[in-house]
């Protein structure tokens, strides 16, 4: 780990607003923790910026030490990326405001906001943009790498909803990016991931959303096949109002299931019927399917993810979603050695398929299924079974796998 000199940590501080941390202080372990367990990095020192003119004293001071420097927004990505060893860890996790322009239905927010953050402050004036499918995610992450989620089919990705972005380079310049101001920047920025500067704030456009219809139903494992080909069947008709996922998961009570998992952003008498066929199908274990808010919906899937687990990932598109892959998943997960993982497979249409492929950074605008192996546990001791399950999982699928995969799943 390269030693920093007392003398330029203080020369940064002088003007610093936020919180300069190196190994040895108060507060340096808590921060350098993600939301993975299994990544346990030590930065030389993290710089825990409040704003812009912090993001840009702390890039300028890892270039002129030669230190490698990551970005830490809402510290989500399972690989980690956020956290380097021996580095400059940038920590936005401070950087919290939100502005809201009800009006203009525009919001900004700094880098270091989630997405359950963002939404409660949106939701206030009947809003919202495309956010996570779980909520203690980060919007720059997210937004950064496309950014899949429930009003998608609706609304587009995160990423078509973003309207500008202020980015610091490289060089420590502070830029504006949107379509008329460095637009090839902000063509990169939508979909092609984290690695083009730090951005510290973003600008959303926000759609009216009400109350949704949401939730899922759950049946019996042996049921698994029968749900994912019933899967296949609903999707290739759905509404832009209304968006499937499903996946073979766990119950509290360590059992294994089949789920459907929806949420519907139109009227709600439309939703009613929208989703009729799906609560009518099979012998549900439960349904939870009702009108809430969509504050809550983004919210239902968080306490799969709890924050200090153990996570190892997974994920590629798939070609199609034949018996064949269907029967490959099920047989899969039935070897899956934790109560915490799952196989989930979600689907992509409507308006997040009606974006030029060359459009954006983000390619991948075709109907279709995307597979997330979400390998999930909390003792260290089994980690080699873990990843092994993902891994061999993941290879056993590889025949039904389309060309290409999504950055924030790599």
């Amino acid at each position: 780990m390269p030693s920093l000199d007392q003398a330029s940590i203080a020369d940064l501080s002088t003007g610093f607003s936020g919180v300069l941390l190196r190994p040895d202080e108060s507060g340096y372990d808590a921060a350098r923790k993600i939301h993975n367990g299994m990544i346990d990095r030590k930065p030389a020192l993290i710089a825990r910026c409040l704003g812009t003119a912090d993001i840009v004293d702390a890039v300028k001071f890892a270039r002129i030490h030669s230190l490698e420097l990551s970005v830490r927004g809402g510290g989500h990505n399972v690989a980690g990326r956020a956290v380097c060893d021996g580095g400059l860890m940038l920590d936005l996790s401070l950087a919290k405001g939100i502005d809201v322009d009800p009006a203009g239905r525009t919001a900004r927010a700094q880098g270091g906001v989630t997405w359950r953050e963002i939404n409660r402050e949106t939701q206030l004036h009947g809003l919202a943009t495309t956010g996570g499918v779980v909520s203690t995610t980060g919007i720059a992450g997210l937004t950064l790498g496309g950014g899949v989620g429930w009003l998608m089919a609706k609304y587009g990705l995160a990423t078509d909803n973003l309207i500008s972005a202020e980015v610091i380079t490289a060089s420590g310049d502070v830029l504006r990016a949107n379509e008329s101001e460095n637009a090839d920047l902000f063509w990169a920025l939508r979909g092609g991931g984290g690695n083009f500067g730090v951005v510290s704030s973003f600008e959303y456009r926000l759609h009216p959303v009400g109350p949704v219809m949401s939730g899922l139903v759950a049946y019996p494992v042996g049921e698994a096949r029968d749900v994912l080909r019933f899967f296949r069947q609903v999707t290739s008709t759905l509404p832009d109002d209304l968006t499937v996922f499903a996946g073979l998961l766990h119950a509290p009570d360590g059992a294994q299931i089949g789920v459907l998992i929806v949420c519907h952003c139109g009227a709600l008498d439309e939703a009613e019927a929208a989703l009729q066929p799906i609560k009518k199908f099979g012998s549900p274990l439960m349904n939870t399917i009702a009108p809430t808010t969509y504050e809550a919906t983004n919210m239902m899937l968080d306490g799969g993810f709890p924050r200090g687990a153990l996570n190892y990932w997974k994920s590629s598109f798939v070609k199609d979603l034949s018996d064949q892959a269907i029967d490959t998943m099920v047989a899969r997960f039935a070897l899956c050695p934790s109560p915490m993982s799952a196989m989930v497979l979600e689907h992509i249409h409507g308006a997040a398929t009606r974006v030029g492929v060359s459009d954006t950074a983000f390619p991948h605008r075709r109907d279709g299924y995307q597979l997330v192996i979400i390998s999930e546990w909390v003792e260290p001791a089994d980690n080699a079974r873990n990843i092994a399950w993902a891994r061999e999982s993941y290879d056993a699928m590889r025949p039904y796998f389309a060309s290409g995969r999504y950055v924030n799943y790599l």
